[in-house]
């Protein structure tokens, strides 16, 4: 069982503004004030790491420096088993253009890279880091199997969403609304371990 969390107020450690608004929705049953790296206007750190926990890790610990409050940082990415793994933990600077990220150019990579294999398997992984002012950590991970599919289908999520199909489902998880996606995603199963973990302790 991790430390309780007893704070009233929690920053999200993101520039994303999808995860920012995935996340606030997950906290929002909690009753804690979320703010979030945009709101506050904090500095984005070096993600130096060489895994997702790490990467959420360094981030947390930014926000929590920079505001003296706890923080949850989410470091998250698509990993295709037939391209060992990548875009993985550089997921993001896959989409990364002249003009700033574009995952529809991270998407055409990939399917391009893809025209030569047959296996299509692939795992959206989220990495939650629970960052305490005094410098305590909780990490949780999620891991959510399923394909690469082409062409692209729907609009309602963000990222690699549109080629992303849940082992068992028809749908991308951009053609899965909002609150349902918020149930069965990867950021999901991380995010209920947290709780139970965290915050949803019974006092003694």
């Amino acid at each position: 069982m991790g430390r309780k969390f007893i704070y009233d107020q929690l920053v999200i450690a993101s520039h994303n503004l999808g995860k920012i608004d995935e996340i606030t929705e997950l906290m929002a049953p909690l009753g804690i004030t979320v703010r979030n790296s945009v709101e506050l206007q904090l500095p984005e750190p070096i993600e130096d790491g060489l895994t997702f926990t790490e990467n959420a890790t360094i981030k947390a610990i930014s926000a929590s420096n920079n505001t003296g409050l706890p923080a949850l940082s989410d470091d998250s990415g698509l990993s295709i088993n037939a391209l060992s793994g990548a875009p993985g933990i550089y997921s993001a600077r896959w989409a990364e253009t002249n003009n700033g990220r574009d995952f529809n150019v991270a998407m055409e990579r990939i399917h391009n890279e893809l025209i030569k294999h047959d296996d299509l398997t692939a795992q959206f992984t989220c990495a939650l880091a629970l960052s305490w002012p005094d410098g305590h950590i909780e990490t949780f991970e999620g891991i959510l199997d399923g394909k690469i599919i082409w062409p692209p289908r729907g609009t309602k999520g963000f990222g690699y969403d549109p080629i992303f199909q849940k082992l068992g489902d028809s749908r991308t998880f951009g053609e899965i609304e909002p609150m349902e996606k918020q149930n069965i995603s990867h950021r999901a199963i991380a995010f209920n371990k947290m709780l139970e973990s965290c915050f949803l302790q019974k006092d003694d």
